[in-house]
């Protein structure tokens, strides 16, 4: 999920500015993700740790960001953005702190730093290619196939995790 996020990454700016030249579109949009995922996340917060399968959040998580990043491919005039970047924030909301807490579950004892210092090299390496993948796809095909391809990336974490067994979730 994290290499399907970064694929757009940078390249946000230059989509919004195809839909609405303004600066500040780009910046609003982006805010309404960023109010959406921190009003969402203070929900899944208070009531996150009543659900006993933390994995349905984060296969939630995945299906909504799947769901919302095929939209944008049809997305015509800035208030549609925005509306899907508050839905992308709700999955951003399920997915992150879902994923947290399970990787926290799977912690070496007294390797805690170890074990979030790999993950942090594993994710920036995800940022990093993502960054230039989606860079070198939208250069080549534009933004729609590269949604399609993030939402295929969600779509495999999604079913990934949904068959996992059971012991390593």
């Amino acid at each position: 999920m994290v290499f399907a996020s970064a694929l757009l990454g940078p390249l946000y700016a230059i989509f919004v500015t195809e839909i609405d030249e303004k600066v500040l579109s780009v910046s609003f949009s982006w805010f309404a993700f960023l109010a959406s995922s921190i009003f969402f996340t203070y929900l899944v917060g208070k009531h996150g740790d009543k659900i006993k399968e933390k994995e349905y959040m984060l296969l939630g998580g995945y299906i909504v960001r799947a769901v919302v990043w095929i939209f944008f491919i049809f997305i015509s005039n800035i208030q549609e953005l925005i509306i899907l970047q508050i839905l992308l924030g709700i999955g951003d909301a399920l997915g992150s702190p879902s994923f947290d807490t399970i990787f926290a579950t799977h912690l070496d004892r007294g390797r805690h730093v170890f074990n979030y210092s790999t993950w942090k090299i594993i994710e920036k390496i995800a940022i990093a290619s993502g960054t230039l993948i989606g860079g070198v796809v939208v250069t080549m095909f534009g933004f729609s196939p590269l949604f399609i391809i993030m939402s295929l990336i969600a779509l495999i974490s999604f079913f990934i995790v949904l068959f996992q067994p059971r012991e390593l979730l």
